[in-house]
């Protein structure tokens, strides 16, 4: 039985201009799939963004319903993996790039892409998190499974008023590791060190530096930016240190040299948030609920309501955010 729900939409003219629009739609519209999802709650991202603006590298077919991260609760599913009432997680894949997504109230998707809410989380907590969390715990376990440990040294974070940023800044401190937090808006000084940053400092310090090496001041690091910030960045990680690299806010380039690999030992370790394996996932997520739980997720993000998005989505193609922002689809 089909049910009409509201969406934020991506039109395409046939001049070739996009706009977007808040309208009804349809749950005939969805993509066939094994699961129906209401959702609960969504949140904003950068690749949100980029959809509405018809980035050919983020979805090509339009009228589209954006949106990378959804949570919520089943209200039909074709096999016995869900059952209706369950709540459950639903972020990645092709979710809100060629597939219909989250910022619309209803989602259907392959069962497979789905995660059942682990204890301890809340849709509404779930979607505090989002991508954006997700990926900071991925970069913060990798550079914990390559032997990064408190006591080390400094862990810097780049971006770090970004999504990624102000989790892995909350997300590192809370596991015991001293943060210098990276940033282009020095107004934000005071909520980085609020968020448990031991250290603040300009990025534009990380362009400053010389490559091909300097003198070492950092044990590890979590990088959102990539290019020259990334380049310069490796120069100045202290011998064995390691670097999680998960976003390109700045370049996709990478000017660098071979030096900090080959006279320090320095490791550059890729994270993707989109096609990790569902196990990984899981994971991630039941650690996000548990053991890794910040107690300060509402201080994270704005909420808003899904009329509120089209002027947020604004702001995030200004680069005027700070933190991130939970859509309430309810």
């Amino acid at each position: 039985m089909s049910k009409n729900y509201q969406a934020l939409l991506v039109t395409k003219s046939d001049e070739g201009e996009f706009s977007t629009q808040i309208t009804q739609r349809s749950t005939d519209d969805l993509p066939a799939g094994d699961v129906l999802v209401r959702v609960a709650y969504s949140s904003l991202n950068f690749k949100d963004m980029l959809s509405t603006q018809g980035h050919p590298g983020v979805t090509r077919k339009f009228p589209h319903q954006p949106g990378i991260d959804a949570a919520g609760v089943v209200e039909e599913c074709g096999n016995a993996q869900f059952k209706p009432g369950d709540e459950v997680i639903v972020t990645g894949y092709d979710l809100g790039m060629g597939t219909a997504g989250g910022l619309g109230q209803y989602i259907r998707v392959p069962a497979e892409w789905v995660i059942p809410m682990p204890p301890g989380l809340s849709a509404k907590e779930a979607m505090s998190y989002g991508t954006a969390g997700f990926t900071s715990a991925l970069c913060i376990d990798k550079l914990i499974q390559m032997g990064a440990a408190p006591g080390d040294g400094l862990v810097a974070v780049t971006g770090a008023t970004g999504g990624v940023g102000v989790f892995a800044v909350s997300l590192l401190a809370k596991l015991g590791f001293e943060v210098a937090a990276a940033t282009g808006k020095p107004e934000s000084a005071d909520m980085l060190r609020a968020l448990g940053a031991k250290e603040v400092f300009a990025r534009q310090e990380l362009l400053d530096i010389k490559p091909p090496l300097a003198a070492p001041r950092f044990a590890h690091a979590v990088d959102a930016l990539g290019g020259e910030y990334l380049a310069n960045l490796l120069t100045v990680i202290d011998y064995g240190g390691s670097v999680s690299c998960c976003g390109l806010a700045a370049s996709p380039g990478l000017p660098a040299t071979v030096m900090p690999f080959i006279i320090r030992d320095v490791n550059l370790l890729g994270v993707d948030c989109v096609e990790q394996p569902w196990a990984r996932k899981h994971a991630t997520w039941k650690k996000l609920g548990g053991d890794w739980k910040l107690d300060n997720l509402s201080e994270l993000v704005e909420e808003i309501s899904l009329e509120q998005a089209l002027d947020s989505l604004e702001k995030l193609k200004n680069g005027t955010v700070v933190g991130r922002y939970l859509v309430n689809m309810q």
